[in-house]
């Protein structure tokens, strides 16, 4: 017959309590914290430029004697939540700023954007906003003129992509030296966009100037020749070049992330994967119509839920009567027809 056990507090397992300090929403201010620009980003590690006087790009020109900066790595601190974090970011950081080796910073802050290029997903039916880069002066739409050939549907796309961010678009037109720009040129020409043309080994300078003292980010297909640009432009960057597919008329991705680079005349350029698609779920009509000033009040007249498309369109009695170009409507179509879809088909 087995003997009854006697228990005692040895054998009691009390959890501990959570305490009486209720908890709270207030998180500290990191009045401390350290300025830095985010300049790549990878599988959750941030790489910050920063100064020892907190200076990051945009705040000027850098006086005499100011310390040079330092690159840190960083992780994103818990009480960020889900925020992104893009290349060309402002944050605040706190830890250990000192760019060592085997050291880890924390992102505490992301500060308010200038700018942000958008981009929807592109395999979701709501067309989730996914930002790109942040706090971008210029987009530089990369196309070559051929080898791939152009395709004009992209570029309508990451013009209207420009638009929505309130970004200054840029053509940079390459490979001049296999196919004339005349022909491309002309087909942007109503829309105003400026525009630069270089060939293979050709002076950059016309692009240096548009890229001096600026942000700009650099979007294009793959094989365009944008890595080749990046190389010639800043000589320690090292950028891989891929060839174009003799049978697809594509080229290979070899760029596999967005990265800051200091331009030696002054400015950034931010460079990124070749693109095949570029959603534009979240970019609504009112967006593409505010970049024709020309065209937007007329739209009054126009039917309820007219996509401005035709069909009783209040723009085409404007462009009939002569007050309004026939190409800038045009312009404005193709752009509005770009929103739908992802095609990169011309």
């Amino acid at each position: 017959m087995s003997r009854r056990r006697h228990y005692d507090e040895d054998d009691v397992r009390v959890r501990p309590g959570k305490g009486s300090r209720p908890r709270t929403r207030i998180r500290p201010a990191h009045k401390g914290a350290v300025a830095g620009f985010v300049v790549a980003v990878d599988r959750g590690r941030y790489t910050c430029l920063i100064g020892h006087d907190g200076a990051v790009p945009g705040d000027g020109d850098r006086p005499a004697g100011r310390p040079e900066p330092v690159l840190v790595v960083a992780m994103k601190a818990r009480e960020l939540g889900r925020k992104g974090i893009v290349v060309g970011d402002r944050v605040a950081l706190v830890g250990d700023v000192s760019g060592q080796p085997d050291t880890l910073a924390r992102v505490v802050r992301v500060e308010e954007r200038r700018s942000v290029l958008l981009r929807s997903a592109d395999d979701t039916e709501d067309g989730v906003e996914r930002p790109v880069v942040a706090n971008a002066d210029q987009l530089v739409i990369v196309t070559a003129l051929a080898d791939p050939p152009p395709r004009p549907r992209m570029i309508d796309r990451l013009l209207v992509a420009a638009f929505d961010a309130d970004i200054e678009p840029l053509l940079c037109l390459t490979k001049a030296d296999l196919a004339p720009a005349d022909d491309l040129v002309s087909h942007y020409e109503p829309l105003g966009v400026p525009y630069v043309v270089v060939a293979k080994g050709g002076p950059l300078d016309a692009l240096r100037e548009r890229l001096t003292d600026r942000i700009s980010v650099l979007v294009g297909h793959s094989g365009v020749g944008k890595s080749t640009l990046v190389n010639a432009l800043v000589p320690h960057a090292r950028r891989a070049v891929s060839h174009v597919n003799a049978v697809t008329g594509r080229g290979r991705h070899t760029s596999t992330s967005a990265v800051a680079l200091e331009l030696p005349e002054g400015g950034w350029i931010i460079d990124t994967p070749g693109v095949r698609g570029f959603g534009l779920a979240h970019v609504s009509v009112e967006t593409v119509l505010a970049s024709f000033p020309d065209l937007i009040e007329t739209t009054v007249d126009c039917p309820k839920g007219c996509t401005h498309l035709g069909d009783d369109c209040a723009l085409d009695r404007l462009v009939a009567e002569g007050h309004a170009e026939p190409a800038r409507l045009e312009s404005l179509r193709r752009l509005l027809t770009s929103r739908e879809g992802t095609s990169d088909d011309d």
